[in-house]
């Protein structure tokens, strides 16, 4: 099936980032991978009175499949304006490999989409990013590209060693390609196992500072932005998980950045974290459940919850929409 977001009830990301670095907070880009992390994503922002972007990576689109994803796109949609809110909600593809890839999500109703080109020379990728965005522009659907490589593991992203975006290449990445937004490296890092205990994990904030010198008030995007939160790795380890000892972005740190030009900050892990740890502890409290509503219905309240938290705490987005009821 082939569908025009718009017919789903979604929008793409232009307006959302103009608004948001207008008003200096960023917009939350939180991926899922089933029904119960649409609804804790969804409902989360819905009440905070946030602009959400659904964001899907390939592994998760393989798993969900193209024919449902967009579907659940839609009934997030619905969901929100059910609670009373009009936030905008985008479906993304996140680390969009090839342009087959890109067309095939845009085909099925994706509104925004990103090519990742990081890994091949400064000119090749102004090269795939331009032929992306000219397609896409055929479908008004928004296309993020990235500049500089981050360390860690995400699906089938995996970089052993981060490179921060060179300041000196923004402006003729951007003018070149005629993308919509640019991620950028400046010391987050993908997956779980970010940083090691005892470290103290610093955003390259002066690059950041010198990119929006380059190109002011254009979206900045910021990958692998977890924050890799303890009590739920604790609580996986209480209940028989095993997870190696990390830590992740401070909330501090971003913080900063969400209020400068950074206009959307992704976050995976940590959903990932939360929603375990509530599946985990009903199996430990509950040996004898079965019934999937009850062990993921709690896992949605748990991510949900910590994805209110971090709206307020971090992205700086709540009421910039009509909240829920």
């Amino acid at each position: 099936m082939s569908y025009n977001y718009k017919d789903l009830g979604l929008s793409n990301t232009r307006e959302m980032f103009a608004k948001a670095n207008k008003e200096h907070y960023a917009v939350p880009a939180f991926n899922f991978n089933n029904m119960e992390q649409m609804l804790a994503i969804v409902e989360a922002c819905a009440e905070m009175g946030s602009p959400v972007i659904l964001q899907c990576s390939t592994g998760a689109l393989k798993y969900m499949t193209k024919e449902v994803t967009p579907l659940l796109a839609k009934a997030a949609v619905d969901r929100a304006r059910a609670m009373g809110s009009d936030i905008p909600v985008a479906l993304h593809l996140d680390h969009g490999p090839n342009l087959d890839a890109v067309k095939s999500c845009i085909d099925a109703g994706f509104s925004s989409v990103m090519i990742d080109g990081s890994h091949y020379s400064f000119e090749e990728n102004i090269a795939i990013t331009k032929e992306v965005v000219e397609y896409a522009k055929n479908f008004d659907v928004t296309v993020e590209a990235e500049l500089g490589v981050l360390a860690g593991v995400e699906d089938d992203v995996v970089a052993e060693h981060s490179i921060f975006t060179n300041p000196d290449e923004v402006e003729e990445f951007v003018s070149k390609t005629g993308v919509d937004s640019l991620a950028i490296a400046i010391g987050t890092s993908h997956g779980a196992h970010k940083f090691k205990p005892g470290t103290n994990p610093k955003l390259e904030l002066d690059i950041l500072a010198e990119i929006e010198r380059r190109i002011p008030g254009f979206p900045i995007v910021l990958h692998g932005s977890s924050a890799v939160p303890q009590k739920y790795v604790e609580e996986i380890k209480k209940y028989g998980g095993e997870l190696t000892d990390a830590i992740g972005i401070p909330n501090s740190e971003l913080m900063g950045a969400a209020k400068s030009g950074v206009a959307k900050i992704n976050v995976d892990t940590d959903g990932r974290l939360a929603f375990t740890a509530g599946v985990r502890r009903v199996f430990a409290e509950q040996p004898g459940e079965f019934d999937p509503r009850k062990y993921l219905g709690v896992a949605k309240e748990e991510m949900k919850s910590y994805y209110k938290e971090k709206i307020k705490e971090v992205f700086g987005s709540e009421n910039a929409y009509k909240a829920g009821k």
